[in-house]
């Protein structure tokens, strides 16, 4: 059973740094693209960021001068860093395993649920709360 594990969520101050981490495990495929997303009430589901297994990424436009991911093999774990946070990044932020020959793609109507599972295997998701 596939199984991401997110960490690192809480409270930050606006311009503070955040760091988030999903420990994956369960794969029996070769090790799939990996990704972050965040959901805010009444919003889509946003791709942010995502990572191949050969370290290629790629970061949201909205997101590109501030968020970074990355990837530790060793740990099959991969970080979402997050600088000069902003009041807007308040969100529940999930990461997401793209299942065998499926793209992570941006804009499901819910992380998680709705028909996203049908795409991606998702972590329970954490909340990051900006304030200043």
């Amino acid at each position: 059973e596939v199984q991401l594990v997110e960490s690192g969520g809480g409270s930050v101050r606006t311009g503070e740094s955040a760091r988030l981490s999903c420990t994956a495990s369960g794969f029996t495929f070769d090790a799939p693209d990996m990704g972050w997303y965040r959901q805010t009430p009444g919003n889509k589901c946003d791709l942010l960021a995502t990572i191949t297994r050969d370290g290629a990424t790629t970061v949201a436009d909205s997101v590109k001068d501030r968020f970074t991911i990355s990837q530790d093999k060793a740990k099959n774990t991969v970080y979402l860093e997050m600088n000069s946070t902003k009041h807007e990044d308040t969100a529940m932020y999930y990461c997401a395993a793209a299942r065998p020959d499926v793209v992570l793609v941006t804009g499901y109507a819910s992380c998680g649920r709705d028909g996203a599972e049908v795409y991606n295997f998702w972590g329970q998701g954490t909340r990051v709360t900006v304030s200043s």
